[in-house]
């Protein structure tokens, strides 16, 4: 069979053997793959890659196993969550991984992958384009023309004449797009190159580091969106190319002047998605339809009596959150409002209400599962340990997490009554009617006999806000509040849809803000660190409330970029071990990354349902702001707040209490920094 002979397109299980077999054939040693929930490794809560476990040996430790390796690595990463639903985004994939630590380099690495993928999964060479690095003048780094010239080299034996490109930046690619029979593209640092810290400018001193190359697969320039990605090229962010693998070449380390040197000693560092590699063999650029995820899209279609193609969205959402929630929940790991616990819990909640979406009322997963389950049969049994106990776990937070709804449930009935009670006063006051009368006598208009036919009656005035507050704190989706306040006869403002988009829009812009490392609030110091601060205030109370005395409560505080100060009840010293504990609790929860979220409730409501901590309840407003860390059913600190605050609570680095002292009789005080 010639290079160029097509393949039979194949499972994913089968893509994942064929690679294995290849790299035995190459002289690597196959490796276990690590295990996705890590428990000593304190800087991430998964595996998200697959060379996160062989970094040690990477950076310089000899392995075990020899010098040449290869694995298929389980990954998990959620800050890819939020792009989950498009064509090519999971927050679980399988990556398929070779290293050469000190062994081979670029002319036997470049060749064996090309191979690969022609001969031994039958992708169309034609369809095949890569990246190289553009070098860096200022660091004295050349371009990487010896990874281009054998990429040249390895295209030409496949018959195919692969012109060169000089891009530059992603944005440059955008305006300038591809000419024809070009294959192989240069671009900056910020696209082909490597270090544990980014680009150049940010790789640490010490480390190794080095041009990568990246390799794309075309599925044809129909599926570029040009009026929103601009013009095609492999960097784009359009549908167009998908990469399918990366090869970094470890081959400079960074001295202590900032300037770089070769290495005598260079690794290669290949990475290939599994779910990728698999799609492009069937030439699907959706890879939500090759077999790890397909038979689960089928299922959600039988369920619900609805087609995958009008609803991508929901479907992906659901198929790719519950592969995570199951390969968890195999590994050993159960649904908690903490660390990795709170993640899984996540995923499980978020595949519920998609499912509530496309219509499933019903529990659903005990019919998914099992599809997952028969996918993975071929993952060690080293990995998965709790294969059977999956299922159980699963169910039973499916059904906590449908309670939870429920009471999403009654919160919109307190609204609409409340609603229902303020548009009486209303009325009341247009009327010049002082009378006390309950909703229901007034739910029309003209038929009070008091001549004012005109003016409306009060109805339950729930708008898209309200829904807002719905989905976001209670969980409950905003489908499902118009089809119940339907169903409940509760009126829906004009512009309720609105509404809530404006909400939901307000909310992204909070993100984004958020994630820039700021949340602008009430404080007159809304600064990056005064925000942090801000937040560290309310888990340190919340650690001393858990740890030291549950009678605990602010007495005061006081925040400045620099530091935190907190002031509580307390009639002694606290313990060197009690200082410890609390700090100890505080970096778990900021370890957790958990959602920090709030929202204004009537102050009787905050006090006597949602058992806020607060300092001055007579001198509050009517509505207070209430800020929750954590589950919102089982917060970890819910307390009245003018803000600002972080979103989640894993920005705000490591906690570290300087100072406990006396501040008055019978209080207390802390002063604490962030690392």
């Amino acid at each position: 069979m010639s290079i160029c002979d097509k393949i039979t397109p194949m499972k994913a299980s089968e893509v994942r053997q064929k690679f294995l077999d290849f790299q035995v054939k190459r002289g690597h040693k196959i490796i276990a793959p690590a295990p996705l929930v890590l428990e000593n490794d304190p800087t991430t809560l998964f595996t998200g890659s697959g060379m996160q476990p062989l970094l040690p040996y990477l950076l310089g430790q000899e392995h075990p196993d020899g010098t040449r390796l290869a694995d298929s690595q389980p990954s998990l990463r959620l800050q890819d969550i939020e792009d989950v639903g498009d064509p090519r985004h999971t927050t679980v994939f399988e990556m398929l991984g070779n290293w050469s630590l000190g062994d081979y380099f670029k002319k036997e690495q470049i060749p064996a992958f090309f191979e690969f993928l022609v001969k031994e999964i039958g992708l169309d060479p034609n369809k095949i384009y890569v990246t190289c690095f553009i070098g860096n003048e200022k660091y004295g780094i050349p371009k990487d023309t010896e990874a281009a010239e054998i990429w040249q080299q390895v295209f030409k034996n496949a018959g195919v004449d692969a012109k060169i490109a000089e891009i530059g930046s992603a944005a440059d690619g955008d305006k300038r797009g591809i000419k024809p029979g070009e294959h192989i593209f240069f671009y900056d640092d910020k696209e082909n190159w490597w270090s544990r810290g980014g680009g150049i400018e940010s790789t640490p001193i010490g480390d190794p580091c080095g041009p990568d190359s990246e390799v794309f697969y075309d599925f044809g320039e129909d599926k570029q969106d040009v009026e929103r990605y601009g013009l095609s090229h492999p960097a784009s962010d359009g549908a167009r190319f998908m990469e399918i693998g990366n090869q970094v070449f470890m081959q400079y380390r960074r001295k202590e002047d900032g300037t770089f040197e070769e290495l005598e000693k260079k690794n290669v560092d290949f990475g290939g998605g599994l779910e990728r590699i698999t799609a492009a063999s069937i030439d699907s650029f959706d890879v939500f339809k090759i077999s790890l995820l397909k038979p689960i899209i089928d299922k959600l279609e039988e369920l619900s009596g609805k087609s995958y193609d009008n609803n991508t969205d929901e479907m992906r959402i659901i198929a790719d959150h519950l592969r995570g929630a199951y390969l968890l929940t195999a590994q050993g790991l159960t649904p908690s409002n903490k660390q990795q616990g709170y993640a899984l819990r996540r995923l499980i909640r978020r595949a519920v209400l998609k499912a509530l979406d496309l219509g499933i009322a019903q529990d659903f997963i005990s019919e998914i599962i099992p599809i997952i389950a028969e996918n993975y049969n071929d993952l060690p049994d080293s990995i998965l340990t709790s294969r059977d106990a999956a299922v159980a776990v699963l169910e039973k937070e499916e059904r906590a997490f449908r309670q939870t709804l429920n009471k999403g449930l009654k919160e919109m009935l307190r609204m609409a009554n409340k609603a229902k009670s303020s548009a009486s006063e209303h009325l009341a006051k247009a009327t010049g009617d002082t009378f006390e009368r309950a909703p229901s006598d007034t739910s029309r208009a003209g038929e009070n006999g008091d001549g004012n036919e005109n003016v409306a009656g009060p109805v339950a005035l729930l708008t898209g806000y309200d829904l807002f507050k719905l989905q976001d704190t209670y969980g409950f989706p905003f489908e499902v509040s118009v089809e119940e306040a339907y169903r409940q006869g509760i009126e829906l403002s004009k512009d309720y849809r609105k509404e809530f988009e404006a909400a939901l829009a307000e909310q992204r812009e909070r993100s984004k803000t958020a994630s820039k490392g700021m949340f602008k609030g009430g404080l007159e110091d809304h600064g990056e660190m005064s925000t942090k601060y801000h937040t560290a205030t309310h888990l340190t109370l919340a650690a001393l409330k858990k740890i030291v005395d549950k009678d605990i409560h602010q007495q005061g505080s006081n925040i400045t970029p620099e530091r935190m100060r907190l002031d509580f009840n307390l009639d002694r010293k606290l313990t060197p071990e009690e200082k410890q504990a609390v700090e100890a609790q505080v970096n778990e929860w900021i370890a957790a990354d958990l959602p920090v979220v709030f929202d204004t409730y009537d102050k009787s409501y905050a006090r006597d349902e949602l058992h806020a901590e607060g300092m001055f309840w007579d001198k509050y407003d009517d509505q207070v702001k209430v800020y929750t860390i954590g589950d919102f059913d089982a917060p970890i600190s819910r307390e009245i707040c003018g803000g600002p605050h972080v979103e989640h609570t894993g920005v705000l680095g490591h906690f570290k209490i300087k100072k406990e002292e006396s501040s008055a009789a019978g209080i207390r005080r802390i002063k604490a920094i962030l690392e």
